[in-house]
This record gives C-alpha cells, structure tokens and sequence, in this order.
C-alpha cells in the first residue's frame, strides 16, 4: 500500500512538472516565434525565392537528417533511463547510473560527425545544377553542416534537462538561440542587400551564419548551467556477472553502456530513417521535383502553416512523452517484455496514464474542430498581410489553405506518438517499422496522383493526411491493446472523446453566421481591392470581431460542458 501510494506521490508530481514544463515551452515557442515572425516579415522580403527556397527546404532538409538520424533514437531512449530526482530513493542512485545514462547521452555527438560528412557529401552531389551555381552555395553548405555537430555537442546537457524534467534551462538555452539566429540572419541579409553589384553574393551564408549562431548560443547557455559536457564515454566500475560471460565486443560495449538500452536507441534510431522520409517528405519531393524558384512558395507557406504545430503541439508532444516515460517507466526498457503484457506498470500509473491521454486527445479534437471551423473561414482574408506581393501568385495561399485541415491530423497524430515512443518496446519499434514502409508507400502514391490530378503542390499536404490518418490509426489500435493487456485491463472509452453536441451545435452555428456574413458584405471583394488595408475597413473589422466573439461563445460552451470537469479531474490527480 505505502508503494502503491508512493507511485501515484510521484505520478502527481511528475504531472504538475510536466505542466508547467508544457506551459514554459509553449511560452518559448510564442516568443521566440512572435519576435521572429517580425523579423520574418522583413527577412522574407530581403531574399530572394530562390535562396529563400534553398534555405528553408533544401538546407534545412540537410541539417534536420543529421539531426535526426544522430540523436532522435537515443533522445527517446534516454527519457526512460535517466535518473531522475523526483523518482521515489533518487538520493540512493549510484554514479554507475547517471555514468550510464551520461554515456549515451554522448553518442549523438560521436557519430554526428560522419553522419553530416556522409550527408552533405550526397546531397552535394545530388543537388540540382540551378542550386549549386548559386553564389556561395558550398561554404553555406558546410557551415550548416557544422551547426548540425555544434548542436548535437548540447546533447548530453538537453537530455539531462529533459530526463530531470528542467525544461526552463531548454527554455532559457533555445529561446535566446532562436532569437540570435534570427537577428543574426537578418542583419547579414541587410548588409548583403546593400552591396550594390554584388548585393546576394552571401545571402546563402546569411541563413548559415543564423544557424551556426543558434548551435553556439544553446551550448554556451547549457554551459552555463551544466558546465562542460562530457562528449566520450567513461568506462563503467562495476558490471553485472551475466556481462562476464558475454563475448569480446558485447562486454567491451556493456563496459561502457547499458545494454538494454544501447538495443532501444539502436532500434529507436534504424527506425528513424524512415519516420525521417514521412516527416520531411514533402521537402524531398518538393526539392526533387519543383524548380528551385517555386520552392520558396512552399516554404513560406509551410513557414507560415506550422507556426501552430511550433508553438503549440510540438511543446506538447515533447512534454508527453516525458510523461508517459516516467509513469509508465517500470517496464520501459525490457526488451525482452511482451508487448501486449505490462503487469509490472503499477495499477495507478497505469491508470493515470489512460486518464492523461483521454483528456489529451478530448482537448485536440476540440481544437481542431476551432482550428477547421475559424481558420478556414478567415485565412484568406490575413493572407494579403502574411504574404509578400511576390508570393500571392504562388501556390502559396493553396498551400496556407490545406494546412488549416492537416493541423488536426498533426495534433493528434503527436499526442498518440509520444505515447507509443514512450512504451513500446524494441519488438512493437521493429513491427511499427515495417508498417511505416508502407505508409511510405502510400504517402508516395497518393502525392504522385495528386500531383496528376493537377492539384499542384497541396498534393504535398493532402498526402501527408491521407499518410497521418493511416498512422493515427496504428497507434490508436495499439493504444487500445496496450491498455487491454494490462491486468487490470483497462480500457479506453474513445467515444467519450468526441465534443459534446452541444459544442458541435455552436460551431456549426458559428460556421453558417460568418458564411452568410461574408457574403453579404462581400468581404472577398473589399480583401481583393484593398489589400494590406482591407482591416480598416469598418466591415471586415466587423466582420473579424463576429467571428472572435463566436470563437469565445464556442469555447466557453465546451468549458461549461465538458472543460471544465475534465480540468476538474485532471486536477484531483495532481492534488
């Protein structure tokens, strides 16, 4: 009993610190992304579409396979295994723990070196005739490729950040970063804008340098707090008498890492090769397939489109997944666990858990139904103030469009995918791996017949949530027998999840009001003829401030319907 009790002590702890590292994140991402969508606007216009586009996907392409294929395998595995002061006789955790965990903290770092030589040397070679004769193209290239290895050197201090659940010094490191990068960028941009003749000779150069400055300001922050990371393994004292008997290589590596886990981030890490392919696909195809005056549309609009995944989901999905690690850390990192048979989680943990992700997945769908019914409504008439003149006859706005429907799929694919990062085991990573190959496939087909059908580049978007909603409902599936495996058996009640009718009844009502609105007045017309000025008109004004006045009428109906008791609950747990 007194365990029992003492597990679900820690569970209400870790709750509350996973909230207010929720609420420091999303406090981060609105900042630094407000502050940097400022200069954004003026940064945009300083460059051209073509480098813009060489910036924003193909070099961002590059720095984000080093990143993820180096370090995102060994990030999840870490956020099971690290010791963590909150857990219940955290002050009797020997060195020999935190040496282990530390250990493989460092591995990001090690191969993050040969990982970005072998990437730029490919795409260097790879890349097309237009992207290379680009002024500078090859030093902008190179100093990418050095702020990739200078941000995996933060690692070891990220991870232990993330597994000690002090997210304000991640906070403090990447929101100061994110700043410097884009003050950074802009200046250069400036400075190259006025050199006369040879005015874009370094804009290319420009975006590195911000990069290069990002990876320096969050190693010099963490710094600060850790000290000076340790970047090679140490050699562990003490090994178990089953590592004895093991072969040369296996107990070389068990004398440096534990085996166990070395086995999760491996398998985490051959993993996200193809989870990489699904997430950046549309740069791929993007890069591979448009010419390179074009792609900055797309990247704009996907600049612009993920600003909501950035500020809100992405903090989110982190802070779930450290989350559901802790609670459900009792049967983490057993390889040899059955996947559908997890009798050692404590029956409280377990429960939290489920009550944790119910109440997430409710609070998504009602965002995503706001973000459906308001976005789509009012989009077209922001678009003359988001986007410059250059960009309005691109496929830009189509683009900007399309996102307001992949949002919903992005929200709830990353609650579902923090969970399953979070317990599966290496058999549930290699099974969900050989199902991603083929939600590869699909993706491909269905941007492929897009595209033919002349949908142009939303085929991109449109793809990625034909591609999502397979993947939401892998995860959904293996969520329910997750749960279901557990010998309390607990089971997860997914009609509760949909919004009261009450809610859907305000929306819709919301969405027919500002519709007949619209077109009453012909806001599209007033948009089309006074452009950035349209908001001074006093009927769009009117127009916007019916449509906020609803949005709060649709919020405050789900909070007295059905918010306010889920918060309730959410809160008894914590208590």
């Amino acid at each position: 009993m007194a365990s029992r009790h003492s597990a679900a002590g820690h569970g209400s702890r870790l709750m509350k610190a996973s909230i207010s590292s929720a609420s420091s994140l999303v406090g981060l991402q609105l900042f630094s992304r407000g502050f940097t969508f400022i200069l954004n606007q003026a940064l945009f216009r300083l460059a051209s579409p073509q480098v813009f586009g060489t910036a924003a996907i193909q070099f961002e392409l590059v720095l984000s396979t080093i990143l993820f294929l180096s370090r995102e395998g060994v990030r999840n595995a870490l956020l099971r295994a690290w010791p963590s002061p909150d857990e219940p006789n955290s002050t009797k955790l020997t060195s020999v723990d935190t040496v282990k965990s530390t250990n493989l903290a460092s591995v990001p770092a090690l191969i993050g070196l040969p990982v970005a030589i072998t990437t730029v040397c490919l795409y260097g070679y790879a890349a097309s005739a237009d992207t290379q004769s680009q002024p500078r193209f090859r030093p902008a290239l190179w100093i990418y490729a050095l702020a990739a290895v200078g941000e995996l050197c933060s690692e070891p201090m990220h991870n232990r950040a993330m597994g000690e659940v002090r997210t304000h010094i991640r906070v403090r490191a990447e929101g100061l970063g994110i700043t410097c990068k884009t003050i950074i960028t802009y200046v250069a941009l400036l400075y190259d804008s006025k050199q006369g003749h040879y005015a874009g000779t370094h804009a290319l150069e420009a975006f590195a340098l911000g990069q290069l400055t990002y990876s320096t300001v969050v190693f010099a922050v963490y710094v600060i707090h850790f000290g000076w990371p340790s970047l090679w393994p140490k050699r562990l004292q003490h090994r178990s008498l089953l590592e004895a008997n093991q072969g040369m290589w296996k107990t070389t590596i068990s004398a440096y890492f534990d085996p166990t886990i070395l086995q999760l981030s491996m398998t985490m890490t051959s993993q996200s090769v193809v989870k990489h392919f699904l997430t950046e696909g549309d740069k791929l195809i993007v890069s591979w397939w448009s010419p390179l005056q074009d792609q900055g549309g797309y990247a704009i609009a996907v600049n612009y489109g993920s600003l909501v995944a950035r500020i809100i989901l992405q903090p989110v999905e982190e802070i779930c997944r450290v989350f559901f690690s802790k609670v459900l850390s009792s049967s983490n990192t057993s390889a040899a666990a059955p996947s559908r048979a997890r009798s050692g989680v404590d029956a409280s943990a377990m429960q939290q858990a489920s009550e944790a992700l119910m109440t997430l997945l409710s609070v998504q769908l009602v965002f995503s139904f706001l973000v459906v019914t308001f976005g789509s409504l009012y989009l077209p008439i922001f678009l003359n103030m988001l986007l410059p003149r250059q960009y309005i006859s691109t496929s830009a706005p189509g683009v900007l469009s399309a996102w307001i429907w992949y949002i919903p799929f992005l929200a709830i694919n990353g609650g579902l995918e923090a969970f399953f990062s979070s317990v599966a085991t290496p058999k549930d990573l290699n099974r969900q791996s050989r199902w991603l190959i083929v939600f590869s496939a699909i993706y491909l087909l269905a941007a492929i017949t897009l595209y033919n059908l002349h949908f142009g580049d939303t085929s991109l978007v449109y793809a990625n949530i034909i591609n999502l909603t397979a993947r939401i409902g892998y995860v959904l599936n293996f969520a329910s027998s997750y749960f279901k495996g557990h010998e309390r058996a607990y089971q997860l009640a997914w009609r509760t999840l949909m919004p009261t009718w009450q809610f859907i009844a305000v929306s819709v009502m919301s969405l027919f009001a500002i519709s007949c609105n619209g077109r009453r007045i012909d806001v599209m017309d007033i948009v089309a003829t006074a452009g950035r000025k349209a908001l001074l008109s006093s009927a769009v004004a009117m127009h916007v401030a019916l449509g906020a006045g609803l949005g709060i009428l649709s919020i405050a109906t789900w909070w007295t319907t059905a918010g306010n008791s889920l918060i309730s609950r959410t809160r008894a747990k914590t208590a």
